[in-house]
């Protein structure tokens, strides 16, 4: 497979084999994750490693516990709210690896005006994006098959406290890992031209 091919043929997925990952393979990853390109190199990414069921467990009831209060304000009814959550906290626990992608601004550039810390802090975003994406093009060429969630971005502070994590730790991504017990169907692609101009 050449590598346009391999690049266009990862899929998202979120059901997975019962069976565990091996150490090496997932250090592998890592380390290849850590090659992303990052804002002034200060590589701002950092990840938190969930591969036994209890920390995937607190972790999956306290974020679906606020998952259920945001759906009770929008109104849906108990049956809708309770196959909703028990849906986000079954992908949780049965992936064999959750990777709680943080962001870490504490070496990033500090600026005395908003408007520049705000971009600084998009920089930072973008990095830890870019580190993602990584890791999951890592894993695919593992023969593993992974899934980028954003669910973090809603309740941090859940995030952080249920795992213990460190204050400077902004949790911003769960991709969850394992070998595919799925094939998912290539979904289909905005058309090229409605996506680039060319400026001359």
């Amino acid at each position: 497979m050449d590598m346009h091919s391999f690049l266009r043929s990862r899929r998202s997925v979120r059901r997975f084999q019962a069976k565990d990952v091996d150490p090496a393979i997932l250090h592998r990853i890592l380390e290849s994750s850590f090659y992303a390109p990052s804002a002034h190199n200060r590589q701002p990414w950092r990840f938190a490693i969930l591969t036994t069921s209890e920390p995937k467990l607190r972790l999956s009831n306290k974020m679906a516990a606020e998952f259920e209060i945001d759906l009770v304000r929008e109104g849906l009814s108990v049956a809708d709210i309770n196959t909703r959550t028990d849906r986000s906290k079954k992908r949780i626990t049965e992936a064999p690896i959750v990777i709680v992608l943080c962001m870490d601004e504490s070496e990033m550039d500090k600026y005395p005006d908003l408007r520049r810390q705000g971009a600084e802090t998009i920089m930072a975003i973008q990095s830890v994006a870019m580190a993602g994406l990584q890791l999951l093009l890592a894993a695919h060429f593992e023969g593993l098959g992974g899934v980028w969630t954003c669910g973090p971005l809603f309740t941090p502070e859940v995030v952080k406290t249920s795992l213990s994590l460190p204050e400077n730790w902004t949790p911003q991504a769960l991709l969850l890992l394992g070998y595919p017990d799925e094939n998912p169907v290539e979904k289909k692609k905005k058309n090229f031209r409605d996506l680039v101009i060319n400026i001359n």
